[in-house]
């Protein structure tokens, strides 16, 4: 069996930390961790599930900011001086959260090493994403951005081993997601059914070769 490199962020340990002032909640489907303009006092790490983040403009449209799986951060606004969430938190499936006071995160990101290696990647890798949607949403076509949004669901370009599982979610949330419409959106699904890039067997698996969409010019 192989050891993990030493130093290495420790997953378990992080949650069972003693003397950490912090909180594992559970969440099913639907549920909803914070709403916009709640107070924004501590980073929330997902253990287990999925989270979508959205922001509701004042004309009361809704706009999805982000989709979020294991192992990833959020709320961290707080540690930059945000008193307020600008947006919404959504468990998307049955999710484990930890949540950790801001005051108490700042303490481990300083005294533990491996936890501020993985806090940075993650800031990095969420700047690294945020550039890449802004560039698909202005060049790539809806099939493309369709694909792409599901293998990034899928897990797929995480360092971590790909999950293939997508966290259940509605047509018409992935035409949010994608920004076109739920027909267009049921059009290409079918379209990837037929060719063999999902499965719908048991939930709905992405299959890696769904990437020839994305490579393709």
């Amino acid at each position: 069996m192989e050891s993990k490199p030493k130093g290495a962020f420790n997953v378990q340990a992080f949650l069972g930390s003693s003397g950490v002032a912090r909180r594992i909640v559970e969440f099913r489907r639907s549920d909803v961790i914070f709403g916009q303009g709640d107070a924004c006092d501590s980073v929330l790490y997902i253990h287990r599930g999925g989270v979508r983040l959205s922001v509701v403009s004042k004309g009361g449209r809704e706009a999805i900011v982000a989709m979020l799986g294991p192992g990833d951060f959020f709320g961290e606004g707080c540690l930059a001086g945000v008193s307020v969430h600008t947006g919404s938190a959504t468990a998307i499936t049955s999710s484990t959260i930890l949540l950790v006071e801001k005051d108490q995160m700042v303490r481990m990101l300083h005294s533990q090493h491996a936890l501020s290696d993985r806090f940075i990647a993650h800031l990095l890798a969420r700047n690294i994403r945020i550039e890449a949607d802004l560039t698909d949403q202005l060049f790539n076509y809806s099939e493309k951005r369709l694909a792409r949004t599901l293998l990034l669901l899928a897990g797929y370009g995480k360092v971590d081993a790909p999950v293939t599982a997508v966290p259940p979610m509605s047509q018409g949330t992935l035409a949010e997601i994608v920004g076109t419409t739920r027909s267009r959106v049921n059009f290409f699904m079918r379209k990837f059914q037929r060719l063999g890039f999902i499965d719908y067997t048991d939930g709905l698996k992405v299959n890696r070769s769904l990437l020839s969409i994305v490579l393709h010019d």
